[in-house]
């Protein structure tokens, strides 16, 4: 049975969950996924993870912050003047945004002020311990 190595296309279903065991992310219901190890689409730590694994295998495993999606930055918090939202605000609620070179940046509304709006850049999910469960399906070695 060919095992999981730096050059396997990997069919799993997965599960993301915080520490205290709510889920944010799973496809146990719904058809697997595919990838191939190293494309971009994993994070690298949860990939190294996978490594040695079979079809048939369950594994889980709990990662930092620092080797998922980072530390909270208080620099990527920003107060933006509230006349520059065209739009009724909600914390919490995400706004799009364009940075220098015109990329869509995602930015979550939180704090409402008169004058101003406090808007953190960070990823959802910085800062948090997560946790992945993993079934995997089928691994094929690539060309």
């Amino acid at each position: 049975m060919t095992s999981i190595t730096a050059q396997s296309q990997i069919t799993l279903h997965f599960e993301l969950a915080l520490e205290d065991g709510q889920v944010v992310d799973s496809n146990f219901e719904q058809a697997p996924a595919s990838f191939r190890f190293g494309d971009g689409s994993l994070l690298p730590a949860f990939e190294a993870s996978l490594l040695g694994l079979k079809a048939g295998d369950e594994s889980s495993f709990t990662m930092a912050p620092e080797k998922a999606f980072g530390a909270h930055n208080e620099s990527n918090l920003q107060r933006i003047p509230r006349s520059q939202f065209e739009m009724d605000l909600e914390e919490g609620m995400v706004v799009s945004f364009a940075d220098m070179s015109k990329n869509e940046l995602p930015g979550v509304i939180a704090e409402i002020g008169e004058k101003d709006v406090l808007v953190d850049f960070n990823h959802p999910l910085a800062g948090r311990t997560l946790t992945f469960k993993v079934q995997i399906i089928e691994v094929e070695e690539s060309a």
